[in-house]
């Protein structure tokens, strides 16, 4: 078993804006946007706490239930060989409008997945005002900490401090999703009560934790 943390950070304007902090030398910025279109990046972040690697990914796109999906899957691809034992992902994250478990393109995505990789998923999401005990929650100090008083003026400046970071004593493996994402996809009602069949949920936590099992393991029981 494999446990995953996930979440994203509130977007980072791209441009002179201050940011809090201390520099040794003068910085001169903006207080505020003046024209209301400045670019933005948004981080998110997988931790395996049990291992302590972290992996970051910035999209200028809506973090959408195909982005995060997406991320999972490039994560555990990057990790899948060194854990040839494990059958089981379980996946912590806040109850967010994306990845809450009747969202109908997020769970679709999730099923996707466990057949995909022949993996079961545990969806252990944490409920308001706890989302603070998710791990990855941690790194996002770190992360503001570390870039504060510098000027995040493009892309590759935040990557670059992104990259530079040490949160203890590991780097973080950095990635740029170009990717443009749709928003407001879904399923129909029809097609979610068909996929509803492949969920267990909780009693008493229906919404809270839900596991689901690929198909070759529900063919073998």
């Amino acid at each position: 078993m494999l446990r995953m943390s996930l979440d994203a950070k509130a977007p980072v304007k791209l441009g002179l804006f201050s940011r809090g902090g201390l520099n040794r030398v003068i910085v001169n910025t903006l207080d505020h946007d003046f024209h209301g279109k400045t670019a933005k990046m948004t981080p998110f972040g997988i931790y395996l706490p049990q291992h302590g690697e972290l992996y970051f990914y910035f999209t200028t796109s809506k973090v959408t239930s195909d982005f995060i999906v997406d991320c999972v899957s490039d994560c555990w691809l990057r990790v899948c060989e060194r854990f040839p034992a494990v059958t089981t992902l379980v996946i912590n994250q806040d109850n967010g409008p994306e990845t809450h478990s009747r969202r109908t393109q997020f769970m679709n995505r999730i099923v996707d997945f466990v057949d995909r990789f022949d993996l079961t998923v545990k969806l252990a999401y944490y409920p308001p005002y706890h989302s603070k005990y998710n791990p990855i929650e941690r790194v996002w100090g770190f992360l503001e900490q570390h870039w504060n008083g510098s000027i995040l003026d493009s892309v590759e400046t935040v990557l670059g401090f992104a990259s530079s970071l040490s949160f203890k004593g590991v780097k973080p493996v950095v990635e740029h999703v170009s990717k443009i994402y749709k928003t407001g996809v879904k399923l129909t009602q029809k097609e979610m009560r068909l996929l509803e069949q492949r969920f267990e949920r909780l009693e008493g936590l229906e919404k809270w934790f839900v596991l689901i099992k690929p198909l070759t393991a529900m063919v073998a029981t």
